[in-house]
């Protein structure tokens, strides 16, 4: 019987020792990976790959659902809403300091989702948000995020807003297969 006690209390050891040493060898190839450059975010997705992530629908009238156990709404103001849009169109990213080149993309979304906004409103608000010297831009992913965290976990919803380093492009980082646009905008 002690015997046995005593098999179980070194095996255990044994696992614990073997685990300290796996996770060690993590840490290290985790360090070397991002002496190559390779983005905390990218390094993060990967090890959370087998997380399961509920897909997402764009319904016609530009409602975002998340699919999973029970449908949710994630509710945005329209201007919100056509920059998160902008940025799920474009799985690479933007740099938000060339923002002003999907100008033109983003008014057509903003202008589908308040239809009956003056455009010269519309022009102002999408001046604002791609202006580089404005903070706007960075308020709208604050408010995505918001919008996400206040429905999912954030080991979840950081797949589904913006995110990226300082002077990179922003990206969500949703697989695009788990996007479904019932209309295609």
């Amino acid at each position: 019987m002690m015997n046995q006690q005593l098999k179980e209390l070194i095996s255990k050891e044994l696992e614990q020792l073997h685990c300290s040493i796996l996770l060690d060898e993590v840490k290290e190839k985790v360090r070397r990976l991002r002496g190559y450059g390779v983005k905390a975010a990218e390094i993060e997705a990967v090890l959370h790959e087998d997380d399961v992530l509920p897909p997402l629908k764009i319904t016609r009238d530009f409602r975002i659902v998340l699919c999973s156990n029970r449908k949710m709404e994630i509710r945005m103001e329209p201007l919100v809403k056509a920059v998160f849009l902008l940025f799920l169109k474009h799985p690479e990213g933007i740099v938000l300091k060339h923002l002003t080149d999907h100008r033109k993309e983003l008014m057509r979304l903003y202008a589908r989702l308040r239809p009956y906004e003056s455009t010269l409103r519309v022009e102002k608000s999408i001046d604002d948000v791609t202006n580089p010297m404005l903070n706007s831009i960075n308020e709208k992913c604050t408010r995505i995020r918001k919008a996400f965290l206040g429905v999912i976990p954030e080991n979840t919803a950081k797949y589904y807003f913006i995110t990226g380093q300082r002077g990179e492009a922003k990206k969500i980082l949703l697989p695009r297969e788990l996007v479904e646009w019932e209309e295609e905008i």
